[in-house]
């Protein structure tokens, strides 16, 4: 594999996030209310320890009846969960106590979703610093498809394909991870190939003379120029969200300027850090 053996893991922790969710719409923010995870020996795919905290959602507190019915989560279940960066420091504490070493740990989901998505971005909106061994990941789907060929499943139908018993509730998220688990674990023993697919790598930063640029150039190649404001529905920001146009209100010497941000706004502010002033 030309991985050296003190590279590869000792273990892995496989996740399955449940979210704040209405039927056919978007909630935003969405928040993670369900946080488990199954730690499985990577020499023998055997299944350690299984770990779970309900999280209290800060701004949906209230449970809707589809996310309930799709989870099985209810309401006075978030209302006693606790926040997330007190879920992921259980979670850590959780790791230590099973003898699970960070640096020998490989997180893996079934699609990308949970780390590349979800947890990512409520950290960003909230501030939050969660560990690095939740910026890579190994995505099942990947290796599942390279034995079993492509096409779309869902982690249930992966399951059964692979000659396994499903086992508990489909979306229940500790269920899901366990059913992941013994997914990854039959792929062990079929041999198949499992590596990281998924990463999220922190941007160099930038040299100091490139840093006006940066701000003026968006890092998002869809983007359009906006000329005098006249096509601001048009243009995108570095997330890739339409951008919204607002006035200074504030007095001073830029007040009454039009400018364009990050159309992902959040109470916390927007998503990401595009600017740009309106010609």
């Amino acid at each position: 594999s030309g991985v050296a053996a003190a590279e590869l893991p000792h273990h892995f922790v496989v996740i399955d996030f449940e979210a704040t969710c209405e039927k056919n719409c978007k909630i935003y923010p969405q928040e993670i209310i369900e946080f488990p995870a199954v730690l499985v020996d990577a020499a023998t795919g055997g299944l350690v320890a299984s770990f779970r905290t309900y999280v209290k959602p800060r701004h949906h507190p209230r449970q809707t009846a589809f996310c309930s019915e799709l989870t099985g989560i209810q309401q006075e279940q978030v209302d006693g969960g606790v926040d997330l960066a007190t879920a992921l420091a259980m979670h850590d504490a959780w790791l230590a106590a099973a003898g699970a070493a960070k640096n020998r740990l490989a997180v893996v989901t079934w699609g990308d979703w949970d780390c590349h998505t979800m947890l990512e971005s409520e950290c960003r909106f909230k501030g939050l610093a969660k560990p690095a061994y939740f910026d890579r990941w190994i995505n099942l789907r990947i290796p599942f498809e390279a034995a079993f060929g492509a096409g779309r499943r869902n982690l249930q139908e992966a399951v059964r394909e692979a000659g396994l018993k499903w086992s508990g509730r489909l979306h229940c998220g500790l269920d899901d991870a366990r059913n992941t688990a013994f997914l990854l674990a039959e792929l062990m023993r079929r041999g198949v190939p499992i590596s990281i697919t998924g990463s999220l790598v922190p941007p160099p930063p930038p040299e100091p003379e490139l840093q006006l640029q940066q701000q003026l150039s968006p890092a998002n190649h869809n983007f359009r120029w906006c000329v005098g404001g006249a096509a601001a529905t048009d243009c995108c920001c570095y997330c890739g969200v339409a951008v919204r146009g607002d006035v200074v209100t504030t007095p001073g010497p830029m007040q009454g300027r039009y400018f364009f941000s990050c159309g992902n706004w959040t109470p916390l502010g927007p998503m990401c850090p595009f600017f740009l002033w309106a010609a």
